[in-house]
């Protein structure tokens, strides 16, 4: 069996509402409490577990979607009136970034200021239908 992440912990202040803020911007649904983990889980089946931190230190987590969900996403990013990046130090306000390869991406901070990236694979990485093909 090859190797594949299964989930991780995303700390957050008030998981429920992290967990929804990020399903809401992905177009996801939260997934029923898992113990004291509410869980957003990913096309991949990978599950990010939201858990209850009092103190909670800055992460980043990217999410490598499509260009149509790209769009969807970005879309609801700017409805919702949250701050982007093209940048990770947030220094490129209002901007998304075009990689060297051709992909799109932009950062976001959720609640708890973890930094969220949306990207897209590179187009010489994508297949007629849209999904990745590994390089």
């Amino acid at each position: 069996m090859a190797t594949e992440l299964n989930h991780t912990i995303v700390p957050a202040h008030d998981p429920k509402a992290s967990a929804q803020f990020l399903a809401d911007i992905l177009g996801l649904e939260v997934g029923p409490p898992t113990a004291h983990f509410t869980p957003v889980t990913l096309a991949n089946g990978v599950t990010l577990d939201f858990d209850a931190y009092d103190k909670v230190d800055e992460h980043h987590y990217a999410f490598l979607v499509s260009d149509e969900e790209f769009e969807a996403d970005f879309a609801r990013i700017q409805q919702a009136g949250i701050a982007y990046y093209a940048d990770p130090a947030c220094r490129e306000v209002s901007q998304t970034y075009t990689g060297k390869k051709g992909n799109r991406g932009t950062y976001f901070r959720d609640p708890n200021g973890h930094l969220m990236e949306i990207l897209t694979p590179a187009p010489a990485e994508q297949s007629s239908d849209g999904t990745t093909e590994p390089e």
